[in-house]
Protein backbone atom coordinates (compact mmCIF):
# COMPACT_ATOMS: atom_id res chain seq x y z
CA UNK A 1 0.00 0.00 0.00
CA UNK A 2 1.38 3.46 -0.93
CA UNK A 3 2.29 5.89 1.85
CA UNK A 4 1.68 8.87 -0.45
CA UNK A 5 -0.36 11.51 1.43
CA UNK A 6 -4.07 11.49 0.67
CA UNK A 7 -6.12 14.56 -0.10
CA UNK A 8 -7.31 14.66 3.53
CA UNK A 9 -3.69 14.41 4.70
CA UNK A 10 -2.72 17.38 2.56
CA UNK A 11 -5.53 19.45 4.03
CA UNK A 12 -4.60 18.50 7.60
CA UNK A 13 -0.93 19.26 7.02
CA UNK A 14 -1.82 22.68 5.62
CA UNK A 15 -4.18 23.35 8.53
CA UNK A 16 -1.40 22.64 11.05
CA UNK A 17 0.93 24.96 9.12
CA UNK A 18 -1.71 27.70 9.30
CA UNK A 19 -2.00 27.15 13.06
CA UNK A 20 1.79 27.38 13.39
CA UNK A 21 1.74 30.74 11.59
CA UNK A 22 -1.08 32.18 13.72
CA UNK A 23 -0.10 30.79 17.13
CA UNK A 24 3.66 30.82 16.62
CA UNK A 25 4.34 33.86 14.46
CA UNK A 26 1.37 36.08 15.31
CA UNK A 27 0.16 36.21 11.71
CA UNK A 28 -3.47 36.52 10.71
CA UNK A 29 -4.81 33.81 8.41
CA UNK A 30 -5.34 36.45 5.71
CA UNK A 31 -1.60 37.19 5.83
CA UNK A 32 -0.43 33.61 5.31
CA UNK A 33 -3.14 31.42 3.83
CA UNK A 34 -2.44 32.24 0.16
CA UNK A 35 1.17 31.07 0.49
CA UNK A 36 0.32 28.00 2.55
CA UNK A 37 -2.66 26.85 0.48
CA UNK A 38 -1.63 27.79 -3.07
CA UNK A 39 -0.59 24.26 -4.10
CA UNK A 40 -3.76 22.57 -2.87
CA UNK A 41 -6.80 21.69 -4.93
CA UNK A 42 -9.77 24.01 -4.24
CA UNK A 43 -11.63 21.40 -2.15
CA UNK A 44 -8.53 20.69 -0.03
CA UNK A 45 -7.88 24.41 0.33
CA UNK A 46 -11.40 24.90 1.68
CA UNK A 47 -11.01 21.92 4.01
CA UNK A 48 -7.69 23.18 5.39
CA UNK A 49 -9.19 26.61 6.07
CA UNK A 50 -12.24 25.08 7.75
CA UNK A 51 -10.09 22.84 9.97
CA UNK A 52 -7.83 25.72 11.04
CA UNK A 53 -10.85 27.88 11.86
CA UNK A 54 -12.48 25.10 13.89
CA UNK A 55 -9.32 24.58 15.95
CA UNK A 56 -8.93 28.31 16.61
CA UNK A 57 -12.56 28.58 17.73
CA UNK A 58 -12.20 25.57 20.04
CA UNK A 59 -8.60 26.06 21.18
CA UNK A 60 -9.43 26.28 24.89
CA UNK A 61 -11.50 23.09 24.75
CA UNK A 62 -8.82 21.20 22.83
CA UNK A 63 -6.14 22.21 25.34
CA UNK A 64 -8.33 21.14 28.29
CA UNK A 65 -8.91 17.70 26.76
CA UNK A 66 -5.21 17.28 25.95
CA UNK A 67 -4.00 18.45 29.38
CA UNK A 68 -5.10 15.15 30.96
CA UNK A 69 -2.78 13.21 28.66
CA UNK A 70 0.33 15.43 28.51
CA UNK A 71 2.81 15.94 31.35
CA UNK A 72 4.37 18.89 29.52
CA UNK A 73 3.72 20.84 26.36
CA UNK A 74 5.46 19.43 23.27
CA UNK A 75 6.84 21.74 20.57
CA UNK A 76 4.19 24.02 19.05
CA UNK A 77 3.99 22.13 15.74
CA UNK A 78 3.27 18.86 17.56
CA UNK A 79 0.87 20.57 19.92
CA UNK A 80 -1.03 22.06 16.98
CA UNK A 81 -1.21 18.65 15.31
CA UNK A 82 -2.63 17.22 18.55
CA UNK A 83 -5.10 20.11 18.78
CA UNK A 84 -6.31 19.43 15.25
CA UNK A 85 -6.69 15.73 15.92
CA UNK A 86 -8.55 16.44 19.17
CA UNK A 87 -11.01 18.83 17.58
CA UNK A 88 -11.74 16.37 14.77
CA UNK A 89 -12.11 13.39 17.09
CA UNK A 90 -14.35 15.27 19.51
CA UNK A 91 -16.48 16.54 16.62
CA UNK A 92 -17.27 13.09 15.27
CA UNK A 93 -14.26 12.43 13.03
CA UNK A 94 -13.46 8.79 12.24
CA UNK A 95 -10.77 7.78 14.75
CA UNK A 96 -8.78 5.54 12.40
CA UNK A 97 -8.35 8.13 9.65
CA UNK A 98 -7.73 11.07 11.97
CA UNK A 99 -5.19 9.34 14.23
CA UNK A 100 -3.26 7.79 11.33
CA UNK A 101 -3.08 11.08 9.47
CA UNK A 102 -1.89 13.10 12.48
CA UNK A 103 0.69 10.46 13.44
CA UNK A 104 2.04 10.38 9.87
CA UNK A 105 2.08 14.16 9.76
CA UNK A 106 4.36 14.27 12.84
CA UNK A 107 6.41 11.27 11.66
CA UNK A 108 7.29 13.10 8.44
CA UNK A 109 8.56 16.17 10.30
CA UNK A 110 12.36 16.43 10.39
CA UNK A 111 12.64 17.61 13.99
CA UNK A 112 9.66 15.95 15.65
CA UNK A 113 9.42 12.47 14.11
CA UNK A 114 10.48 10.83 17.37
CA UNK A 115 7.25 12.06 18.99
CA UNK A 116 4.98 10.02 16.71
CA UNK A 117 4.52 7.40 19.45
CA UNK A 118 3.42 10.01 21.94
CA UNK A 119 0.99 11.50 19.41
CA UNK A 120 -0.46 8.06 18.64
CA UNK A 121 -0.94 7.23 22.34
CA UNK A 122 -2.51 10.58 23.22
CA UNK A 123 -4.94 10.66 20.31
CA UNK A 124 -6.09 7.09 20.93
CA UNK A 125 -6.97 8.12 24.50
CA UNK A 126 -8.72 11.24 23.18
CA UNK A 127 -10.69 9.12 20.73
CA UNK A 128 -11.98 7.04 23.66
CA UNK A 129 -12.93 9.65 26.25
CA UNK A 130 -12.60 13.00 24.46
CA UNK A 131 -16.09 13.33 22.93
CA UNK A 132 -17.85 12.83 26.29
CA UNK A 133 -15.54 15.27 28.05
CA UNK A 134 -15.83 17.79 25.19
CA UNK A 135 -19.58 18.08 25.60
CA UNK A 136 -19.15 19.17 29.24
CA UNK A 137 -16.63 21.95 28.60
CA UNK A 138 -17.59 25.61 28.75
CA UNK A 139 -17.77 27.87 25.71
CA UNK A 140 -14.19 29.01 24.98
CA UNK A 141 -13.39 32.46 26.33
CA UNK A 142 -11.58 35.28 24.63
CA UNK A 143 -8.06 36.08 25.85
CA UNK A 144 -8.07 38.38 28.87
CA UNK A 145 -6.56 41.33 26.97
CA UNK A 146 -9.73 41.51 24.86
CA UNK A 147 -12.31 39.97 27.17
CA UNK A 148 -11.78 42.52 29.93
CA UNK A 149 -12.58 45.69 27.91
CA UNK A 150 -15.50 44.02 26.15
CA UNK A 151 -17.01 42.75 29.40
CA UNK A 152 -16.59 46.22 30.86
CA UNK A 153 -18.38 47.73 27.86
CA UNK A 154 -21.29 45.28 27.51
CA UNK A 155 -21.52 43.34 30.78
CA UNK A 156 -20.72 39.74 31.71
CA UNK A 157 -23.97 38.21 30.38
CA UNK A 158 -23.50 39.84 26.98
CA UNK A 159 -19.86 38.71 26.98
CA UNK A 160 -20.89 35.08 27.42
CA UNK A 161 -23.46 35.44 24.62
CA UNK A 162 -20.85 37.02 22.33
CA UNK A 163 -18.43 34.15 22.99
CA UNK A 164 -21.19 31.62 22.24
CA UNK A 165 -21.77 33.39 18.91
CA UNK A 166 -18.04 33.25 18.15
CA UNK A 167 -17.99 29.48 18.72
CA UNK A 168 -20.87 28.90 16.31
CA UNK A 169 -19.15 30.72 13.46
CA UNK A 170 -21.06 32.56 10.76
CA UNK A 171 -23.46 31.77 7.92
CA UNK A 172 -22.97 33.32 4.47
CA UNK A 173 -24.81 36.59 3.82
CA UNK A 174 -25.32 38.09 0.39
CA UNK A 175 -26.18 41.56 -0.88
CA UNK A 176 -27.59 41.78 -4.38
CA UNK A 177 -28.48 44.00 -7.28
CA UNK A 178 -32.05 45.36 -7.40
CA UNK A 179 -34.34 42.94 -9.21
CA UNK A 180 -31.90 39.99 -9.13
CA UNK A 181 -33.59 36.57 -9.09
CA UNK A 182 -32.11 34.74 -6.08
CA UNK A 183 -34.66 31.91 -5.88
CA UNK A 184 -32.15 29.26 -6.99
CA UNK A 185 -29.96 29.98 -3.95
CA UNK A 186 -32.55 28.77 -1.47
CA UNK A 187 -31.53 31.17 1.30
CA UNK A 188 -33.65 33.07 3.79
CA UNK A 189 -33.93 36.86 4.07
CA UNK A 190 -32.61 38.49 7.22
CA UNK A 191 -34.77 41.13 8.94
CA UNK A 192 -32.56 43.84 7.41
CA UNK A 193 -32.87 42.56 3.85
CA UNK A 194 -29.75 40.49 3.22
CA UNK A 195 -30.01 36.89 1.97
CA UNK A 196 -28.60 34.30 4.38
CA UNK A 197 -27.33 30.83 3.42
CA UNK A 198 -26.54 28.43 6.27
CA UNK A 199 -24.52 25.85 4.34
CA UNK A 200 -23.28 27.57 1.23
CA UNK A 201 -20.29 25.48 0.12
CA UNK A 202 -18.03 26.92 -2.56
CA UNK A 203 -19.14 30.52 -3.16
CA UNK A 204 -18.06 30.75 -6.80
CA UNK A 205 -20.17 27.67 -7.66
CA UNK A 206 -23.43 29.19 -6.35
CA UNK A 207 -26.18 30.22 -8.82
CA UNK A 208 -25.85 33.82 -9.93
CA UNK A 209 -22.18 34.24 -8.99
CA UNK A 210 -20.81 34.33 -12.54
CA UNK A 211 -23.72 36.49 -13.65
CA UNK A 212 -22.81 39.03 -10.97
CA UNK A 213 -26.25 39.06 -9.36
CA UNK A 214 -24.87 39.25 -5.80
CA UNK A 215 -21.79 39.56 -3.61
CA UNK A 216 -20.78 38.25 -0.18
CA UNK A 217 -21.38 40.76 2.62
CA UNK A 218 -22.36 40.18 6.24
CA UNK A 219 -25.80 41.54 7.08
CA UNK A 220 -24.26 43.98 9.58
CA UNK A 221 -21.69 45.22 7.04
CA UNK A 222 -24.49 45.92 4.57
CA UNK A 223 -26.14 48.48 6.85
CA UNK A 224 -23.74 51.47 6.57
CA UNK A 225 -24.47 51.81 2.84
CA UNK A 226 -28.19 51.55 3.58
CA UNK A 227 -27.78 54.22 6.24
CA UNK A 228 -26.07 56.60 3.80
CA UNK A 229 -28.96 55.99 1.39
CA UNK A 230 -27.07 56.93 -1.78
CA UNK A 231 -29.34 58.22 -4.55
CA UNK A 232 -29.04 58.05 -8.34
CA UNK A 233 -26.79 60.84 -9.56
CA UNK A 234 -25.29 61.70 -6.17
CA UNK A 235 -21.51 62.04 -5.86
CA UNK A 236 -20.49 59.60 -3.15
CA UNK A 237 -17.01 58.93 -1.72
CA UNK A 238 -16.29 55.49 -0.24
CA UNK A 239 -13.16 55.70 1.94
CA UNK A 240 -11.25 52.52 2.91
CA UNK A 241 -13.51 50.90 0.33
CA UNK A 242 -11.89 47.52 -0.38
CA UNK A 243 -12.96 44.76 -0.82
CA UNK A 244 -15.93 46.74 -2.07
CA UNK A 245 -19.25 45.51 -0.72
CA UNK A 246 -20.42 49.02 0.15
CA UNK A 247 -19.11 50.41 -3.15
CA UNK A 248 -21.21 47.82 -4.99
CA UNK A 249 -24.30 48.67 -2.94
CA UNK A 250 -24.04 52.38 -3.68
CA UNK A 251 -23.17 51.83 -7.35
CA UNK A 252 -26.20 49.52 -7.67
CA UNK A 253 -28.34 52.37 -6.35
CA UNK A 254 -27.17 54.52 -9.27
CA UNK A 255 -24.80 56.81 -7.37
CA UNK A 256 -21.59 58.18 -8.90
CA UNK A 257 -19.16 56.41 -6.55
CA UNK A 258 -15.47 57.10 -6.00
CA UNK A 259 -13.82 54.25 -4.09
CA UNK A 260 -10.53 54.92 -2.29
CA UNK A 261 -8.23 52.46 -0.54
CA UNK A 262 -4.52 52.50 0.23
CA UNK A 263 -4.06 48.80 -0.62
CA UNK A 264 -3.64 48.10 -4.33
CA UNK A 265 -4.00 44.37 -3.68
CA UNK A 266 -7.36 44.82 -1.95
CA UNK A 267 -8.45 47.26 -4.66
CA UNK A 268 -7.78 44.56 -7.24
CA UNK A 269 -10.44 42.47 -5.49
CA UNK A 270 -12.79 45.45 -5.55
CA UNK A 271 -12.25 45.88 -9.28
CA UNK A 272 -12.85 42.16 -9.84
CA UNK A 273 -16.17 42.48 -8.02
CA UNK A 274 -17.12 45.52 -10.10
CA UNK A 275 -16.26 43.64 -13.30
CA UNK A 276 -18.21 40.54 -12.23
CA UNK A 277 -21.32 42.49 -11.27
CA UNK A 278 -21.20 44.88 -14.22
CA UNK A 279 -21.25 47.87 -11.87
CA UNK A 280 -18.97 50.88 -12.15
CA UNK A 281 -17.07 53.19 -9.80
CA UNK A 282 -14.01 55.42 -9.95
CA UNK A 283 -11.29 53.42 -8.18
CA UNK A 284 -8.37 55.28 -6.59
CA UNK A 285 -5.35 53.81 -4.80
CA UNK A 286 -4.40 56.41 -2.23
CA UNK A 287 -4.33 57.69 1.33
CA UNK A 288 -7.64 58.81 2.82
CA UNK A 289 -5.91 61.85 4.34
CA UNK A 290 -4.77 63.01 0.88
CA UNK A 291 -8.24 63.11 -0.71
CA UNK A 292 -9.79 66.42 -1.80
CA UNK A 293 -13.08 67.61 -3.28
CA UNK A 294 -16.69 67.94 -2.17
CA UNK A 295 -19.24 65.13 -2.14
CA UNK A 296 -22.94 64.73 -1.43
CA UNK A 297 -22.13 61.82 0.86
CA UNK A 298 -18.97 60.26 2.33
CA UNK A 299 -18.78 56.76 3.80
CA UNK A 300 -15.74 56.09 6.02
CA UNK A 301 -15.28 52.44 7.03
CA UNK A 302 -12.27 53.24 9.18
CA UNK A 303 -9.38 50.83 9.87
CA UNK A 304 -10.10 49.21 13.22
CA UNK A 305 -9.42 46.30 15.56
CA UNK A 306 -11.90 44.10 13.61
CA UNK A 307 -13.06 42.70 16.95
CA UNK A 308 -16.60 42.51 15.57
CA UNK A 309 -15.59 39.87 13.02
CA UNK A 310 -14.14 37.20 15.34
CA UNK A 311 -16.92 34.71 14.57
CA UNK A 312 -15.54 34.73 11.00
CA UNK A 313 -11.91 35.35 11.97
CA UNK A 314 -11.14 33.41 15.17
CA UNK A 315 -7.43 33.88 14.48
CA UNK A 316 -7.59 37.54 15.50
CA UNK A 317 -7.58 37.20 19.31
CA UNK A 318 -4.78 34.62 19.11
CA UNK A 319 -2.57 36.47 16.60
CA UNK A 320 -2.90 39.95 18.14
CA UNK A 321 -2.60 41.34 21.65
CA UNK A 322 -4.20 44.78 21.36
CA UNK A 323 -0.87 46.61 21.29
CA UNK A 324 -1.72 48.59 18.14
CA UNK A 325 -5.25 49.64 19.08
CA UNK A 326 -4.26 53.04 20.48
CA UNK A 327 -2.64 54.04 17.19
CA UNK A 328 -5.71 52.81 15.29
CA UNK A 329 -8.02 54.93 17.43
CA UNK A 330 -5.90 58.02 16.75
CA UNK A 331 -5.88 57.28 13.00
CA UNK A 332 -9.68 56.90 13.03
CA UNK A 333 -10.03 60.36 14.59
CA UNK A 334 -7.73 61.87 11.96
CA UNK A 335 -9.60 60.17 9.12
CA UNK A 336 -12.98 61.21 10.49
CA UNK A 337 -11.88 64.84 10.80
CA UNK A 338 -10.53 64.87 7.24
CA UNK A 339 -13.53 63.02 5.79
CA UNK A 340 -15.78 65.72 7.27
CA UNK A 341 -14.00 68.37 5.17
CA UNK A 342 -15.00 66.41 2.04
CA UNK A 343 -18.75 66.65 2.77
CA UNK A 344 -20.52 69.53 1.02
CA UNK A 345 -22.84 71.79 3.07
CA UNK A 346 -26.12 69.94 3.47
CA UNK A 347 -24.37 66.61 2.79
CA UNK A 348 -23.81 63.67 5.10
CA UNK A 349 -21.11 61.35 6.37
CA UNK A 350 -21.50 57.80 7.63
CA UNK A 351 -18.71 56.61 9.94
CA UNK A 352 -18.46 52.90 10.70
CA UNK A 353 -16.11 50.28 12.14
CA UNK A 354 -16.37 46.49 12.50
CA UNK A 355 -15.30 46.83 16.13
CA UNK A 356 -16.91 45.95 19.45
CA UNK A 357 -14.87 48.55 21.33
CA UNK A 358 -16.74 51.80 22.12
CA UNK A 359 -13.48 53.75 21.76
CA UNK A 360 -13.63 52.95 18.04
CA UNK A 361 -17.32 53.76 17.66
CA UNK A 362 -19.52 55.63 20.10
CA UNK A 363 -16.62 57.64 21.56
CA UNK A 364 -15.39 58.77 18.12
CA UNK A 365 -18.83 60.16 17.21
CA UNK A 366 -19.26 61.85 20.60
CA UNK A 367 -15.88 63.57 20.05
CA UNK A 368 -16.81 64.50 16.46
CA UNK A 369 -20.05 66.16 17.58
CA UNK A 370 -18.02 68.33 19.94
CA UNK A 371 -15.40 69.12 17.28
CA UNK A 372 -17.78 69.93 14.40
CA UNK A 373 -20.28 72.64 15.40
CA UNK A 374 -22.03 72.32 12.02
CA UNK A 375 -22.68 68.58 12.57
CA UNK A 376 -25.77 66.86 13.88
CA UNK A 377 -26.70 63.21 14.12
CA UNK A 378 -28.96 62.07 11.29
CA UNK A 379 -32.21 60.30 12.09
CA UNK A 380 -32.23 57.87 9.16
CA UNK A 381 -31.02 55.07 11.45
CA UNK A 382 -34.50 54.87 12.94
CA UNK A 383 -36.00 54.12 9.52
CA UNK A 384 -33.64 51.23 8.66
CA UNK A 385 -35.49 48.00 7.95
CA UNK A 386 -35.28 45.31 10.62
CA UNK A 387 -33.56 47.39 13.31
CA UNK A 388 -34.36 46.74 16.96
CA UNK A 389 -34.72 50.13 18.67
CA UNK A 390 -32.50 48.96 21.57
CA UNK A 391 -29.57 48.85 19.12
CA UNK A 392 -29.73 52.66 18.74
CA UNK A 393 -27.17 54.24 21.04
CA UNK A 394 -27.37 57.25 23.33
CA UNK A 395 -25.63 59.54 20.84
CA UNK A 396 -27.81 58.30 17.98
CA UNK A 397 -25.59 55.72 16.30
CA UNK A 398 -26.26 52.01 15.75
CA UNK A 399 -24.47 49.36 17.79
CA UNK A 400 -24.57 45.78 16.48
CA UNK A 401 -23.15 42.73 18.28
CA UNK A 402 -22.52 39.06 17.38
CA UNK A 403 -25.04 37.90 19.98
CA UNK A 404 -27.92 39.68 18.25
CA UNK A 405 -30.19 37.42 16.13
CA UNK A 406 -29.02 34.24 17.94
CA UNK A 407 -31.99 32.28 16.56
CA UNK A 408 -30.88 32.81 12.93
CA UNK A 409 -27.09 32.77 13.25
CA UNK A 410 -26.02 36.16 14.62
CA UNK A 411 -24.28 39.03 12.86
CA UNK A 412 -20.89 40.73 12.88
CA UNK A 413 -20.19 43.35 15.52
CA UNK A 414 -20.43 46.84 13.99
CA UNK A 415 -20.89 50.48 14.87
CA UNK A 416 -22.19 53.18 12.52
CA UNK A 417 -23.56 56.70 12.72
CA UNK A 418 -24.68 59.36 10.25
CA UNK A 419 -23.47 62.95 10.62
CA UNK A 420 -25.36 65.61 8.65
CA UNK A 421 -23.63 68.91 7.78
CA UNK A 422 -25.57 72.17 8.13
CA UNK A 423 -26.34 74.03 4.89
CA UNK A 424 -24.48 77.18 5.97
Amino acid sequence: MSDRPTSASDARRAAVTLLDKVLGEGLLLAECQTQVLERLEPADRARAQRLALEVLRSLERADRVLAKHLRKHPALHVRNALRLGTVELCSGGAAHGVVNDIVNLVARHRRHAQLKGLVNAVLRKVATDGPTEWAKLRVPRLPKWLRSPLAQAWGSDAMLAIEAAHLKGAPLDLSFKPGADLSALGGKPTPTGSLRLDDAGQVSALPGYEQGDWWVQDAAAALPARLIHAQAGERVLDLCAAPGGKTLQMAAAGADVTAVDISEGRLARLQENLNRTGLSAHVIAGDVLAQTGQYDAVLLDAPCSATGTIRRHPDLPHAKDGAGFGALIELQAQMLAHAWTLVRPGGRLVYCTCSLLPDEGECQIEDALEMFPEARIGDRVQALEGIDPVWITEEGGLRLRPDYWPEIGGMDGFYMAELVKAEH
